[in-house]
C-alpha cells in the first residue's frame, strides 16, 4: 500500500518493471546479437568468435540469411520489451477517496494521445467486495489442482472490476486482509 489515511487509500500497481521482464529483455537481446554475429561471420567468411572452430566453408545462403533473419527478429522483440519497460506500460495506482466519493483506477498505456487510462467509479455504485476462487488444473502430466483467489469490486454499471491479479502472488491471508480492509473502508459487504 502506498498511502493510507482516514479518507484515502492508494494501492500501487506494478506491471512492466518486474525483474522477469528485465531478465527476458536482456536474454533476448544477447541471443539476437549472438545470432547476428554468427550471420555476419558467415557472410564475410571469417571467424569472429574467439573460442570456436573455423567456419569459412559455412555458406551465407541459406544458413547465414536465416540466422540474420532470426537475429533481426530477436532485436525487434527485445526493443519492444525495452520500450515497454521504459514507458512502464500497465503500471499505475488505485485510489479509494471518501472525500470525493469515488474510486479511481489509473494506468499508463503506450505513448500517444490516450497514454493515461483512467476509470472512475462513484462510491454509490459499489455493491460489494467479493473474493472469487477458481480452480486451475496443473496439466496433463500432473494431477494437481491449484486454487487462485482474486478480489473483485462489484459495481452496478461496470460489473466486476478485479482489484488483484494472479501475477501478484498473494497468499490467502493477504487476499483476505485486502478484501476486508476495502470492505470496511468502503462500507460495503464482503462476499465469498
Amino acid at each position: 500500500m502506498l498511502l493510507r489515511l482516514d479518507h484515502l487509500l492508494v494501492y500501487p500497481v506494478t506491471e512492466s518493471r518486474k525483474i522477469s521482464n528485465f531478465f527476458w529483455a536482456f536474454i533476448i537481446l544477447l541471443g539476437s546479437l549472438g545470432l547476428l554475429l554468427v550471420a555476419i561471420s558467415s557472410y564475410i567468411g571469417m571467424d569472429l568468435f574467439i573460442f570456436s572452430e573455423e567456419i569459412c566453408d559455412f555458406p551465407f545462403i541459406p544458413q547465414g540469411a536465416a540466422l540474420s533473419f532470426y537475429g533481426m527478429t530477436g532485436l525487434f522483440i527485445s526493443l519492444y520489451l525495452w520500450c515497454i519497460i521504459f514507458w512502464d506500460v500497465g503500471s499505475g495506482y488505485d485510489i479509494f477517496d471518501k472525500k470525493k466519493r469515488k474510486v479511481c483506477f489509473f494506468r499508463w498505456g503506450f505513448p500517444g494521445k490516450n497514454r493515461r487510462i483512467i476509470l472512475e467509479v462513484p462510491m454509490k455504485e459499489i455493491q460489494s467486495i467479493r473474493i472469487i476462487t477458481g480452480v486451475i488444473e496443473g496439466g496433463i502430466f500432473t494431477r494437481t489442482l491449484t486454487y487462485e483467489s482474486l478480489v473483485y469490486m462489484e459495481t452496478i454499471e461496470q460489473g466486476f472490476i478485479p482489484l488483484t491479479r494472479i501475477e501478484d502472488n498473494l497468499i490467502p491471508p493477504q487476499i483476505a486482509h485486502k478484501a476486508a480492509e476495502l470492505s470496511m473502508f468502503l462500507g460495503v459487504p464482503l462476499l465469498y
